[in-house]
C-alpha cells in the first residue's frame, strides 16, 4: 500500500500563503500521477489540482491563477503552495493517488477574512 500524510494547514487571513505537504511512502513515488482535492463542510470533495508523473499540471478554475502544485520525487512529496487565499478556501485538502484510490488523512486549512 502507499501511505500519504499531509501537513502545513492552519489559520491564515486572506490573501496570505500556505504551503501544504503531502510525504509519501511505499511505492515509487515517481510512477503515478498525484492531486490535491478538498473538502468543506456541507459540501462534496473537489478536485483542487492535479500532476502526473511528467509533470503536467491542471486546475480547478477556482484556484488558477493562485495555487501551484509540485513534486520532489526524489524526497516522495508532493506540495500545495496556495498564494492569494480566500475565505472559500477553507476546507480539509487531502492529497491523493487517484488512479490507486489512495488518500490521506486531511489537513485543515482556514482562512479568515
Amino acid at each position: 500500500q502507499v501511505l500519504l500524510v499531509e501537513s502545513g494547514g492552519g489559520l491564515v487571513q486572506a490573501g496570505g500563503s500556505l504551503r501544504l505537504s503531502c510525504a509519501a511512502s511505499g511505492r515509487t513515488f515517481s510512477t503515478y500521477a498525484m492531486g490535491w482535492f478538498r473538502q468543506a463542510p456541507g459540501k462534496q470533495r473537489e478536485l483542487v489540482a492535479t500532476i502526473s508523473s511528467g509533470g503536467s499540471t491542471n486546475y480547478a478554475v477556482s484556484v488558477k491563477g493562485r495555487f501551484t502544485i509540485s513534486r520532489d520525487n526524489a524526497k516522495n512529496t508532493l506540495y500545495l503552495q496556495m498564494n492569494g487565499l480566500k475565505s472559500e478556501d477553507t476546507a480539509v485538502y487531502y492529497c491523493a493517488v487517484p488512479v490507486l484510490n489512495y488518500w490521506g488523512k486531511g489537513t485543515l486549512v482556514t482562512v479568515s477574512s
